[in-house]
């Protein structure tokens, strides 16, 4: 679902405020030579991840869902230079686009990319004692999305902000019983959401670029 006005508005706002640079272009120009699915997020958005990692401070953030790493590069510059970012990414060939796109956006020092299936490398971090983690960013598949915000609350100390992609399902989310397990994961996770006291959030639609669709915001409490 798109529409002509909604990507006019997307392109004054990136225009104005959210301005292409030679390493993003880049970042997105490898990833479709690739043959990366075009599913990043837009500019716009992009510019909110970094600006909420830098609202909040972040030294310490984990990305779930990697693609060509152009929302890692947008989460990455806003850390200081003695902080990290942790990326999961499902399929090596994606993993191999994201570091070589980080490596020439100089940012490969503060970035490991992590190959495997995200729940297997997610009890593998918290082995590690990786977190707590101040900020989690989580763009992967959606049917693992209540499993990905458990774990996020896991990796998490009061304070930490989680920010889930995808959530509006082009309106389905609404849908209650519906047909396609993305959305059923999608509302699974929002149900868990809801009823986990450890979490106060909000979800907001937001059309554009990419369509209709939309994002929870959620901060750990005590």
């Amino acid at each position: 679902m798109t529409n002509p006005q909604w990507t006019d508005v997307d392109r004054y706002f990136t225009e104005l405020l959210a301005p292409d640079d030679e390493v993003l272009s880049a970042a997105l120009a490898a990833s479709t030579a690739a043959g990366l699915p075009e599913i990043a997020v837009a500019p716009n958005q992009g510019k909110l991840l970094h600006l909420l990692a830098r609202v909040q401070g972040a030294r310490n953030i984990l990305e779930i869902g990697t693609l060509g790493g152009y929302s890692t590069i947008w989460l990455a510059r806003a850390l200081p230079a003695d902080g990290r970012l942790i990326t999961l990414e499902y399929d090596p060939a994606h993993a191999d686009v994201a570091r070589s796109n980080l490596a020439r956006a100089g940012l490969d020092k503060l970035v490991e990319v992590r190959t495997g299936p995200a729940l297997d490398s997610l009890p593998r971090l918290d082995a590690e004692g990786a977190g707590p983690f101040d900020l989690v960013f989580v763009d992967a598949d959606k049917v693992n999305n209540p499993h990905y915000v458990q774990w996020a609350l896991k990796l998490s100390r009061p304070g930490t902000v989680i920010v889930v992609d995808n959530v509006v399902r082009g309106g389905k989310v609404a849908t209650a019983h519906p047909d396609d397990p993305a959305v059923t994961g999608t509302r699974e996770m929002f149900d868990l959401v809801a009823r986990e006291p450890r979490l106060d959030a909000t979800a907001f639609q937001t059309v554009g670029t990419k369509g209709y669709d939309g994002l929870l915001v959620a901060r750990v409490v005590d």
